[in-house]
Order: structure tokens, then sequence, then C-alpha cells
């Protein structure tokens, strides 16, 4: 991997760390300066001219850094990079700011995710990786670029499989539009199980900030229930989907979700809420004070070794394909 180079950004900085152990190769190093008005440039401080380069950022919002903070970023440093004689440069952003605006719901709507896709294009980014987008056909198609949706499902499945054991299990999507996802997920649970998962989902509908519908299909009685999504934020729709499989019968309640961007009240509402656990990915790092309040209920899958992966196999025209049906 002699052409390869590995930049990690601002707090991503730990993630690609472990990322390029994954890879057996050093982080680039680049200059992050910041000026006395708020302005920065970035630049990388070691020749880029006609390698791989991969720009590891992970556009969560966090104090100080705002999403649309980290996005600016990082575009200027494609442009350093493209400047500076970049072969060839590919994005890659655990999580995906602006991703949940993917169409119009109402009159004169932003459709975000086509906007973002178009700043890429602008800066010549040759492709985008990224784990469980919020709605993969949206990124694919909203992106001129080469787009590598990867997804955690077999991550989870790995996890979930000895904390099942012989017990029946049913997925659970915590609305409709999630339910591909939980599909997916559930596909992947029973082949790993070798044996039938059940399905259920929850209605969803938000409005103006309001989350409403009550209605729950599937059979979760005497099961354990994974509520399964892409994000958890609020937590208000997994405490009322966790409060629903509760309600109606599920033997334990577990909540599994990729990114944990969370807000101030976000532990306190899912420590109240009827969940025996909950797992995340550290696509966002959950500040301390979440961390210590979920205590023993919370755990942290790491994302590296699959995103490791995905570097390896696209800069070595390798099989993405193969990695996200067998995993990494």
């Amino acid at each position: 991997m002699t052409s390869l180079s590995i930049f990690a950004l601002g707090s991503s900085h730990s993630f690609g760390a472990a990322v390029a152990v994954q890879l057996g190769v050093g982080l680039a190093p680049h200059e992050d300066r910041a000026f006395e008005d708020g302005e920065y440039k970035l630049r990388p401080l070691a020749s880029v001219r006609g390698r791989d380069v991969y720009i590891v950022f992970s556009l969560y919002a966090e104090p100080g850094a705002s999403s649309a903070d980290k996005l600016l970023k990082l575009l200027f440093f494609i442009g350093a990079l493209r400047d500076s004689g970049a072969a060839r440069v590919t994005v890659v952003t655990p999580y995906l700011a602006f991703a949940r605006k993917d169409r119009r719901t109402k009159p004169r709507d932003p459709v975000t995710t086509r906007y973002v896709a178009q700043l890429f294009e602008a800066m010549r980014v040759d492709g985008v990786i990224t784990v469980d987008v919020h709605n993969i056909a949206a990124f694919e198609n909203a992106f001129r670029c080469e787009t590598i949706p990867l997804d955690a499902h077999a991550l989870f499945a790995r996890h979930f499989a000895p904390v099942i054991g012989a017990e029946p299990v049913a997925v659970v999507s915590p609305d409709l539009g999630g339910e591909k996802r939980a599909e997916l997920f559930r596909a992947r649970l029973e082949k790993t199980l070798g044996r039938p998962v059940g399905k259920a989902f929850m209605d969803k509908t938000r409005s103006e900030g309001r989350v409403t519908g009550d209605i729950f299909a599937g059979d979760v009685a005497g099961r354990i229930a994974i509520i399964l999504d892409d994000l958890i934020a609020g937590g208000g729709t997994i405490a009322r989907t966790a409060a629903a499989c509760r309600a109606q019968g599920a033997a334990r309640i577990i909540a599994a979700a990729t990114h944990g961007v969370f807000t101030a009240k976000t532990p306190r509402l899912l420590l109240d809420a009827p969940l025996d656990a909950l797992t995340l990915t550290d696509s966002v790092p959950l500040a301390e004070a979440a961390a210590q309040a979920l205590g023993g209920r919370l755990t942290i899958l790491p994302l590296a070794p699959l995103v490791a992966q995905a570097i390896r196999r696209r800069h070595g025209n390798g099989s993405i394909t193969e990695l996200l049906a067998n995993g990494p």
C-alpha cells in the first residue's frame, strides 16, 4: 500500500488512527490552523501527488463545531489535496450529516442530501464511504461519484447471537421508513442464528417536531425484541417503540443504532424507557456523562475494522459487495 495516504481530521483523529492501525499504515500529517476571527486553513504536511488519499471525518455536531463547520473544513481540505496533485480522493465519513432530509415532504422543502452531494462534486471527490446512511437509495442517486454505503448489520448480528442464544427473537422497525433496513438486518440475524427470526414495526408520523402514530404490527410476545434504527437523536422514537414492545409482551427489549447523535436529554429519556440494553457503534463518540448515565445498559461496538476493510478493498480493487455480504 505504498501509494495510500490516510488523513483524519478534527475529533475523528482517534477513529482514523484505529483505521490506520487495521491497515498497517500511519496517519498522514496535516495542519489545521484557526485564525483569530474564526476562519481556518487546512493543508497536508506530506506529499500527496499521485497518491490514493482517504480523509476520515465523521460529520456529527459537537461543542465548538457544528456539522456545517465540519463540512466546510472537509471541503477546504479536499480542495487542498486536489491542488496538491492527489490522484484520487475518497471521503470516509461514518456519520454523514444532512442526510435525513432526502426528499420534499412539504412545499419548498430543501433536499439537503442532494445539496451536500453537489458540494462534493464541485470539489471533485472520487468516492464517499459512509455507514448506515439514512436512505441508501437517496444517497446513491444524489452523488455522482462512487458511493460505498456500508452497514453495521454483520457487526450487530455477531454481537447479538450469543446474547440471544436459543431464545425466540424479533427485529422491530420503529417506523415504516426504516422497515427495509430492519428487514435486511433480520435476514442477516436469521442467517447468523440459523433459525427463523420474527419481525414487527411501529407506525410513526413526524410533523413540525411532533411524533404521532400508535399502530404496532407483528409478534414480539415472549421474544427478545431488537429495535433497530440508523440513529438515535432525541430518543423519543426508541422510547415509544420500546413501550409498545413491552405492552405487546416482549420478554426483553434491546435497542440498536449505528449513530448515537444524542442531545443532552437523550440519556434520561432512554433510562426511563423499558429498555434492557442499548447497543451503538463508535461512529459518533458518546459524551462521558451520557455513557456513565446509561451504565451497564450500554455497549459500544467499534467500526474501525469494517471501515478499514472497505478502504483496503477500494484501494486494491477488491469486492465491496463481498465485504457487505460477509462482514469484516
